[in-house]
């Protein structure tokens, strides 16, 4: 499926799958905000995924014997998708609001259309290219309130980096991804050596640092990890890196824009978050970048 076919009910019901489950994923990584250091979460969280991976890869019949070759470039599916970005989004989150998070993590949309022009030679599309910079400018009214509370300072100015990067890293990783189903490399297999190898990467970094992978056995922890682990990564991460093979990196990153709105949703019902007027013309503006995207081409 190109970049620039219709949507089909497979199609819209991945993208719903991936914006829910990102979705939640914002309240229950507030729950494992704790005891446990931010790096030594993201091991066990991928170290729980990765043989679930692996496990749907062997029930579907795909192989899992791959040459060195294709390992090492699981290892870089690894370090840039579940590693790097989440460490540096993390690290970026000790300076900055969780609202700049959310704004700058959905540049994706845009960081997509440009990377997949230069690195798998897709065509930019036009439609899709404005509905993603909607997008972005409306996540970014709707977290007016906290950015305006940002002061910029160093410590801003790290975050701001980190984050940056963070994001970078996530997008480099749908090219790996995307370049890899070019190859007929499954999704399911990839990731699950992906998964295992980012869990390494991230734990060598965690030693590096002295940090303690003593587990929080509370119920909410353990809740939590779960979660993100059964549901904001084998279920999402399957449906976003499906999604991306079949419509193309710049449409399936649209939904790195839509998840927050959920996330805002979810925190109206749980935190108490009060809807603005900057935030109710960021939603609009976001459900119209969302139509330009996901709307189907004018036929020539």
């Amino acid at each position: 499926m190109t970049a620039r076919a219709r949507f089909t009910a497979l199609d819209f019901g991945l993208y719903a799958g991936i914006v829910f489950a990102w979705g939640f994923s914002w309240i229950a990584l507030h729950y494992q905000v704790g005891t446990v250091p931010p790096e030594v979460s993201v091991v066990w969280r991928f170290a729980l995924a990765a043989p679930v991976m692996l496990a749907f890869a062997a029930m579907r019949g795909e192989t899992l014997l791959y040459p060195l070759a294709e390992h090492a470039r699981f290892v870089a599916l690894g370090l840039a998708l579940f590693s790097t970005n989440f460490v540096l989004f993390y690290y970026g989150g000790l300076y900055l609001a969780s609202g700049l998070l959310a704004v700058i993590f959905s540049l994706s949309s845009v960081i997509n259309i440009l990377l997949g022009a230069a690195a798998l030679g897709a065509p930019i599309d036009k439609r899709v290219a404005a509905g993603g910079t909607l997008g972005f400018l409306g996540i970014a009214a709707m977290f007016y309130p906290q950015l305006a509370g940002t002061t910029i300072d160093t410590g801003a100015l790290i975050g701001l980096a980190l984050c940056i990067a963070g994001t970078v890293s996530f997008c480099t990783g749908n090219m790996i991804s995307a370049r890899m189903q070019r190859r007929k490399i499954t999704v399911f297999a990839a990731s699950g050596y992906g998964m295992i190898y980012g869990a390494a990467a991230t734990a060598l970094f965690a030693a590096f640092r002295g940090s303690s992978f003593a587990i929080d056995w509370s119920p909410v922890y353990l809740v939590s990890l779960a979660y993100l682990g059964l549901i904001g990564s084998v279920m999402a991460f399957a449906c976003y890196l499906t999604l991306l093979g079949r419509i193309g990196a710049d449409r399936a990153a649209y939904s790195t824009v839509m998840f927050p709105v959920v996330a805002l949703a979810v925190s109206t019902a749980l935190e108490g978050y009060r809807w603005t007027l900057p935030a109710l013309v960021g939603l609009v503006a976001v459900l119209a970048g969302n139509l330009l995207v996901l709307r189907a081409p004018k036929k020539p």
